[in-house]
């Protein structure tokens, strides 16, 4: 079951704002089972220009849901993203239970990294520090949760090899795998 963190910048989130992001959002808990808990953090900012960008994050065990968007309307933004978080979750639905189903693995889970900002005056300065728990995965899951997370790579334990990888998007669309020596 969800909960909701729905904040606002640049606007107040009204009863009727929060009531609709919640209505819309819910509309993912059939997607999971009824035993997770996770909090839907909702982001709403409204620019000058009155454009509204609405961003979701959803922390699970097993994946990170991802999704922003940015229109005219703030609830037609809402609509587009949730639209993209329910394609998101039917991809890994389908994909990595499949394949997971297949090679006899359980639900892979995926940790959030925690955000420490250092403050340094160097153009060398480490600004953001995120400590990422490895998991094991192959590479063509590791790509799934990197463009679900929307980065352009990702650190994974490869279950295949057992050591420490990265696959990486690269400029030409393709991706790239970087294996480790240990």
């Amino acid at each position: 079951m969800l909960t909701y963190n729905v904040r606002g910048e640049n606007i107040e989130v009204t009863d009727a704002i929060r009531n609709y992001v919640e209505k819309r959002i819910s509309k993912l808990n059939k997607f999971f089972e009824d035993s997770v808990e996770a909090i839907a953090h909702v982001n709403l900012k409204v620019y000058p220009d009155k454009t509204a960008k609405v961003e979701v994050t959803i922390p699970l065990n097993y994946l990170t849901l991802r999704a922003e968007e940015t229109s005219p309307d703030l609830y037609a933004s809402i609509d587009l993203v949730t639209d993209k978080l329910e394609r998101q979750v039917r991809k890994y639905k389908t994909k990595i239970n499949r394949k997971s189903r297949e090679k006899g693995f359980a639900p892979i889970d995926v940790a959030e990294p925690a955000d420490d900002a250092a403050e340094e005056e160097s153009d060398l300065a480490v600004v953001r520090t995120k400590r990422v728990s490895l998991k094991p995965m192959d590479a063509q899951e590791a790509i799934l949760q990197m463009d679900m997370l929307g980065h352009n790579f990702f650190i994974f334990s490869d279950a295949d090899t057992n050591g420490t990888s990265i696959v990486y998007k690269r400029r030409d669309g393709k991706y790239g795998l970087i294996e480790t020596d240990e």
